[in-house]
């Protein structure tokens, strides 16, 4: 090519950002703000605004739905308050006082059996569509079959193990089974030290007969054993229920402030006093949480960030811990008695989660000192391989302040880390193989005009609260009333001939765009460094030509912006390469 010849560039297949400052590929760009890629239609695109559903009483810490009966059930934690939106999605928010005392810290949820349960580091609750209390735990039979004096009643050498089910953590009380004899009257508990009457008053049935403590019985509750006014019959069922507390038993769970589901049991860990322990529940039974139903991942004091299911084991990623691994994963197991039990071993990762992490379609990746981590893994999860996967955004990501606070959702096949007003979006569809053979994902750069504090996808809304209260939606063309600002450049474009200046050609540049009714976009070009407004179009016609000329230039980028929403396709520019570049 001669160098008076014309030279033709095209800009399209706009993947996402670039921030290393490096070599730029063509179709990223190394400053762009709101926006995203539309894959509906294949344009990136301003983001949707932030529309104010209202402003509650305190700082947004949780957001809750139930479905039951056909009937959406939508529940806010604000502040120390657990409130009910009545007229949802209705603004103002019409709402009911359901609770008081919650925790003020980010609260989490799951919905089991038409039942909303929430977690918040000091509670563990239950709603019902109706009413919220604290879960009580389901009572263990903790002993059966036995002799009113303790004793085994199966005549089998094989047979005698006592223990039915083990103690709950969420309830004081347990029930032990008796065969009556027909002659005695006391009956010895599997437990001694009961709790005071002032506690508990106990309570039996006999032979599907409710008996009463010191009405039917008497009971010595340093020996626990129950002595009946008359014996009962024999050969019918006594069963006794009693209370003991346990010593931190429930404080184990309601202290937790993290909580997955997996392998229809649902995970709890969290707890500061705990900071090794992942606790679980029995089967499809959230209010039962046996005593020996937890593992200790690691035995140093690192907390436990994220506990996330995946790849058929439950990942636990725990903070910097340079004497042990940081990644532990847990792997369902047969047990003869408890039918599955979920052992724990040491992960080959040692580099610590400092926040949070997420399955991401079936990638688990958390956040480290250096960027967003992903864990690969073969078919021998002790074999892991740690897989960097934000190295285009990590020069500004992870210098944020409050990075080491950063926040998760899914939407619309993005993860948006959320940090203060800023969120960087990984896209899930969009990915590359790094320099070093890792997968990477593209990603775009967001920023709001209010600091977010919560963010929560459901069902394809999400749905974002801050400091004050202020519950918004992603949705509409702009900030509550406040113009969204967007802008997209392209590469720093020297025309593959970085010797030599170069000369645009003052026609024969178009943008393909998006209709969206916005006749206020901007298009400037950037000049070796220096920003040079030219033009401003309408989208109306799906296309523009934009007239530019500039002079004797290194290298040159195109920048389109606007205050309204906008779309771009592609776009073109032509130009001329003139002498070398002198001193």
């Amino acid at each position: 090519m001669a160098l008076t010849d014309l030279i033709t560039r095209k800009y399209s297949n706009f993947r996402g950002v670039d921030f290393t400052n490096n070599n730029v590929n063509y179709y990223r760009s190394p400053d762009t703000l709101n926006m995203w890629k539309n894959y509906a239609d294949g344009s990136i695109e301003t983001r949707p605004g932030m529309k104010l559903l209202d402003t509650f009483s305190n700082r947004i810490y949780g957001l809750f739905f139930l479905n039951k009966d056909d009937v959406l059930h939508v529940l806010v934690h604000a502040g120390t308050k657990l409130l009910k939106w009545t007229n949802y999605p209705n603004t103002p928010a019409e709402t009911t006082e359901l609770y008081t005392g919650m925790n003020v810290r980010e609260s989490n949820s799951f919905v089991f059996d038409e039942t909303l349960f929430i977690k918040d580091g000091i509670n563990y609750l239950e709603y019902d569509g109706t009413n919220v209390k604290q879960v009580e735990g389901t009572i263990p039979i903790t002993s059966y079959w036995k002799n009113p004096d303790g004793s085994t009643s199966i005549d089998s050498d094989t047979d005698t193990d006592l223990v039915y089910q083990a103690v709950n953590c969420l309830t004081n009380l347990r029930k032990n089974q008796f065969i009556a004899d027909g002659e005695s009257k006391s009956y010895q508990l599997d437990a001694t030290d009961l709790d005071m009457a002032s506690t508990y008053l106990m309570t039996a049935t006999v032979n599907g007969v409710n008996k009463t403590e010191n009405i039917d019985f008497s009971v010595d509750r340093t020996k626990g054993i129950v002595t009946f006014n008359e014996a009962p019959a024999e050969g019918v069922e006594v069963m006794i229920t009693y209370s003991k507390t346990g010593n931190g038993y429930r404080e184990r769970i309601l202290n937790c402030t993290l909580m997955c589901e997996f392998d229809n049991r649902f995970f709890f860990a969290g707890n500061p006093n705990y900071p090794n322990a992942v606790f679980h529940c029995e089967l499809n039974d959230p209010r039962y949480i046996r005593d020996t139903a937890y593992y200790e991942c690691g035995i140093d004091d690192a907390l436990i960030k994220a506990i996330i299911p995946g790849n058929g084991v439950l990942w636990v990623l725990k903070e910097i811990n340079q004497n042990s691994s940081s990644v532990y994963y847990m792997t369902p197991t047969l047990d003869s008695t408890y039918d599955k039990i979920y052992p724990s071993q040491n992960g080959s990762i040692s580099l610590g989660c400092v926040s949070t992490g997420i399955n991401f379609n079936d990638d688990i990746v958390f956040f480290s000192n250096r960027g967003l981590e992903g864990i690969s893994s073969s078919s021998m999860y002790s074999e892991q391989i740690l897989q960097h996967r934000s190295s285009l955004v990590d020069g500004r990501m992870i210098f944020e302040s409050n990075y080491k606070n950063a926040k998760l959702a899914e939407y619309k096949g993005y993860l948006l880390c959320l940090i203060g007003s800023h969120v960087y979006l990984a896209d899930s569809r969009q990915k590359f193989q790094n320099s070093t053979n890792d997968i990477e994902y593209e990603w775009y750069y967001w920023e709001f005009h209010n600091n977010i504090t919560f963010i929560k996808e459901y069902r394809g809304n999400l749905y974002l609260g801050n400091a004050t209260g202020s519950l918004f939606a992603l949705d509409g063309t702009s900030d509550n009333g406040m113009d969204v600002e967007s802008y997209w450049t392209t590469y720093k474009d020297d025309f593959g001939y970085p010797s030599y200046t170069k000369t645009t050609n003052k026609r024969g540049n178009v943008v393909k765009l998006k209709v969206m009714n916005n006749d206020n976009i901007k298009v400037d070009t950037i000049v070796d460094g220096v920003l040079k407004e030219k033009t401003t179009f309408s989208d109306a016609k799906g296309y523009a030509s934009y007239r530019i000329k500039d002079k004797k230039f290194k290298d040159i980028q195109l920048k389109f912006s606007s205050n309204k929403p906008f779309g771009l396709f592609s776009c073109t520019m032509q130009g001329f390469v003139a002498g070398y570049i002198k001193r």
